[in-house]
């Protein structure tokens, strides 16, 4: 793509008159730059993958019970493994599961169980306008697009995730309100103060300054907005947080692991309204694992071998917590 922002035109287009009307006039300048092909060598080889995907109405899909998209009965066994082929050349796939003719794209984790913990919580999202923070290819951006949401965007800074997006809104159409741009939240125009609803799942672990990160995250919500947040945590009191002195699960980029109790007080620190511990489990093998698609290190390897409560670092294993709280009404 020469110029990466082409596939972004319908949104550039629907921001002229959006609640995001500021961020228009410089978001295809962000996304070329973001998109240079200088900047990833890789590029050209997931350029090819996207044109040798088939031009195929897939006659049916459903985003809201899973990622389902197109009838099996349109595709033989041959041409099936043939898409298996080509969409393998944008290995690994991490988040899914995807459904594509019949094709089981079995990712390392299994989003649609993160998905049925955070649902039954959150605010309907039917008419919201709705930002992902960290969505990697877009899993769930599908799943609250399924749930009525008016329009869903997605940010994630890995150029590859973006281009798995690509080739599952193939098969969708373009004419779906949801994109993912390759960006981090670093990226976004200061103070939108626009979306309804913003979730940042995976991601606040990531981040060196968590109290930067959700003030980040409440000045892109309207007055009242809903966020969610899906973080790991440690059990423990309030005041409570880990900071890994190297890697944790074998991740050399986690920083804070707060208890529930201390991520509710830093939440209500910011000025976020009610705060709320809604579902928080462990993770399992079952959950996050390596396949066919993800052929790569997975949890059983970050974990002791000797005792599945531990990292191989010696850490708590990681447990996984889902809160929400709501934007100041003005």
């Amino acid at each position: 793509m020469t110029d990466p922002s082409q596939k972004y035109q319908s949104l550039i287009d629907w921001l002229a008159d959006s609640p995001l009307s500021d961020w228009q006039p410089s978001i295809a300048e962000q996304i070329n730059e973001q998109l240079r092909i200088e900047r990833w060598g890789d590029m050209p080889g997931w350029n090819r993958c996207l044109e040798r995907l088939p031009e195929i109405d897939p006659l049916t899909m459903d985003f809201k019970k899973d990622v389902s998209i197109g009838d099996p009965g349109l595709m033989d066994k041959g041409r099936r493994l043939q898409l298996q082929a080509t969409l393998m050349d944008l290995h690994p796939w991490r988040k899914g599961p995807y459904n594509l003719f019949g094709l089981n794209i079995d990712t390392e984790w299994r989003s649609d169980w993160k998905w049925d913990r955070v649902l039954p919580h959150i605010e309907p999202l039917k008419n919201r306008l709705v930002l992902d923070i960290g969505c990697g290819n877009g899993y769930h951006c599908w799943r609250m697009l399924g749930e009525g949401a008016s329009r869903v965007i997605g940010i994630d800074p890995s150029p590859k995730s973006v281009y798995q997006f690509y080739a599952i809104k193939h098969f969708a159409g373009e004419e779906h309100p949801i994109d993912v741009l390759p960006f981090g939240i670093e990226h976004m125009p200061a103070k939108l103060k626009a979306f309804d609803t913003v979730f940042s799942m995976g991601v606040l672990y990531h981040r060196r300054s968590p109290m930067d990160h959700l003030l980040e995250l409440k000045e892109l919500l309207r007055n009242g907005g809903q966020l969610v947040i899906e973080t790991l945590i440690i059990e423990g009191k309030d005041g409570e947080s880990l900071l890994p002195k190297g890697r944790y699960a074998k991740m050399p980029n986690v920083w804070f692991l707060p208890s529930a109790d201390t991520l509710i007080s830093w939440m209500k620190k910011v000025g976020l309204r009610n705060p709320r511990l809604v579902d928080q489990c462990k993770t399992t093998s079952e959950e996050q694992r390596s396949t066919d698609w993800m052929t790569f290190d997975s949890l059983e390897t970050f974990l002791d071998p000797e005792d599945a409560n531990k990292t191989i670092e010696g850490y708590p294993a990681p447990i996984r917590a889902v809160f929400i709280a709501e934007a100041p009404a003005s």
